[in-house]
């Protein structure tokens, strides 16, 4: 019988726990970020996926979920608080919940079994989406957004973030998006 954590719907149960570190705040926002850029409502469709989950509390309006997110130390506007542990696990759970709805493209994405062709248009679609929303939203001078922007060193990590997703969905992947998070390096 799976445990609680294993689900998404299930609402975080206290406010004590471990704090994500400054890596896993980045990697964290990174990955909601390429929800976005997997689906061009993405921005609506995680409020909506925060009320279905039960988090209005946390989350009421688009505002307050972008300030949670904006403790990303890559942002442009970025605001130096840390999340308490229930904001970062109801973005985790989000998070995965989205990940659930975008499997099917996350696999076409990771697929081998198509064309080479089919595929490369998939991914060229995805980065410039991706890399435009990074354009608007994180500052160009941080490193990791430039090495991310980097049409060739960046593919690596993209398609890491991308995998990360893919692994976040189904039964188990709250538990698993959680450790990869607390695991981040400070």
């Amino acid at each position: 019988m799976p445990q609680a954590t294993d689900s998404p719907s299930s609402p975080p149960t206290s406010n004590q726990g471990p704090r994500l570190s400054r890596r896993g705040l980045e990697r964290l926002d990174l990955l909601l970020l390429v929800v976005e850029a997997l689906d061009l409502n993405g921005g609506e469709a995680m409020l909506w996926m925060s009320e279905q989950l039960g988090f209005t509390a946390l989350f009421p309006n688009r505002v307050e979920l972008w300030k949670r997110r904006c403790t990303n130390p890559l942002r442009r506007t970025t605001r130096r608080d840390s999340l308490a542990p229930a904001e970062s696990e109801a973005l985790i759970r989000i998070l995965c919940a989205m990940a659930d709805r975008l499997y099917p493209l996350l696999r076409a994405l990771l697929s081998t079994a198509e064309p080479p062709e089919v595929t490369q248009q998939r991914w060229d679609l995805f980065q410039a989406r991706l890399a435009e929303l990074m354009r608007e939203r994180m500052n160009p001078r941080r490193g990791a957004v430039h090495n991310l922007l980097d049409p060739e060193s960046g593919f690596a990590q993209r398609r890491q973030l991308i995998q990360t997703l893919a692994l976040a969905s189904g039964e188990g992947g709250v538990d698993r998006l959680r450790a990869s998070l607390l695991d981040a390096a400070a």
